[in-house]
């Protein structure tokens, strides 16, 4: 997301991009911590924690394209990707032992 938020325009501030930035992070650093939980019960919330942070950075995404900060392309090939996270987490809550 760096190199997305490198490009929004200075009279953002850092706002949205920041935002973007913090949710993006969010999702990596949650699932190593749900990684090293002993309970699967507190795996899976760590999963879910991820999965929200990933919706949280879509929103945020969503905003920054409606800003003009972004093109339709840029837009769409992240949250693709986005997607795959979540439905990739939403396998492996599934199908934690």
């Amino acid at each position: 997301m760096d190199r997305i938020t490198r490009t929004f325009p200075r009279r953002d501030g850092g706002v949205v991009g920041g935002q973007l930035r913090r949710a993006a992070i969010s999702i990596p650093a949650n699932i190593a911590e749900g990684c090293g939980k002993s309970s699967r019960k507190e795996t899976i919330r760590f999963f879910q924690i991820a999965s929200g942070s990933a919706t949280e950075a879509e929103s945020h995404l969503l905003i920054a394209s409606d800003l003009g900060y972004v093109s339709e392309e840029v837009r769409e090939r992240t949250l693709g990707q986005l997607k795959v996270v979540q439905r990739m987490l939403a396998k492996l809550i599934a199908n934690l032992p």
